[in-house]
């Protein structure tokens, strides 16, 4: 069913230059509560830039971006988080000596009650150890030792890890970078269960993608960017593989 209702995130006509590269013209982009939309395109053609854009990374030359229908200029990481946007990198930026409950916590650390936490800063370890436990049972995440070190976690249990650390802080949007490249089939699949849990939780999700049949699993619209353009707009459930391949090799557009 296509989501309807405003949306949560709006760019319009958004730029994006690095030195004399233009890396965004124009572009436009919308995401709706509880949406799917995957961001396609061949190397190079802006998906990873867009990103950073709406993630305070790169902040956007020109154009608009509205969250929940009122203008926003999201000029650092800090403010995008603040709004409720969430971003899992490629490289996942997870620490391996640390286990999946530090992991979890890095940078939300919580201190242990009274005196013990306020004069002389204790963590809280097994409190947020309970709490990490809590957080992967309820996003289906199959970890069977919080105390594990994340170096010895399978790649998609990572994964996964790095997009629970992103709801931890309850975002309303999640933005992933190819988060099924290099996994097998069955990881691939509970990445792409995880990634539909977060849809159902009315979390909306950009979904950066080279893989159309991933796009086609989970995906409720995609977007196609093309040398930094808009090159098509597509409901995924009602579109061939085909037709969106065509637009992402820039045989055909949907503008």
């Amino acid at each position: 069913m296509r989501v309807t209702g405003p949306p949560l995130l709006s760019l319009r006509k958004v730029s994006k230059r690095f030195g004399a590269v233009q890396a965004l013209k124009g572009v436009d982009l919308e995401l709706r509560r509880g949406e799917i939309v995957a961001l396609l395109g061949d190397n190079g053609a802006g998906k990873s830039t867009l990103v950073k854009v709406v993630a305070g990374v790169d902040p956007a030359d020109a154009g608009v971006i509205e969250w929940e229908g009122r203008p926003v200029h999201i000029r650092t990481p800090r403010i995008a988080q603040r709004l409720g946007i969430a971003t899992v990198y490629q490289n996942l930026a997870l620490c391996d000596d640390l286990d999946v409950a530090e992991n979890l916590f890095l940078g939300w650390e919580q201190r242990c009650s009274g005196a013990r936490g306020r004069l002389f800063r204790l963590l809280d370890t097994a409190g947020m150890r309970r709490e990490a436990r809590r957080q992967l049972d309820a996003l289906g995440i199959r970890v069977p030792d919080v105390r594990a070190p994340i170096a010895s976690l399978s790649a998609g249990q990572r994964q996964t890890v790095a997009i629970a650390r992103a709801v931890l802080g309850r975002p309303k949007a999640v933005l992933l970078d190819e988060p099924t490249a290099a996994l097998g089939v069955p990881q691939t699949n509970h990445v792409l269960d995880l990634v539909d849990a977060l849809r159902d939780q009315g979390i909306g999700v950009i979904l950066i993608s080279h893989s159309l049949g991933d796009v086609k699993a989970v995906a409720d619209e995609a977007a196609v960017l093309r040398l930094g353009r808009n090159n098509g707009f597509f409901h995924v459930p009602t579109t061939s593989q085909d037709r969106i391949f065509s637009a992402i090799v820039g045989a055909t557009s949907n503008d």
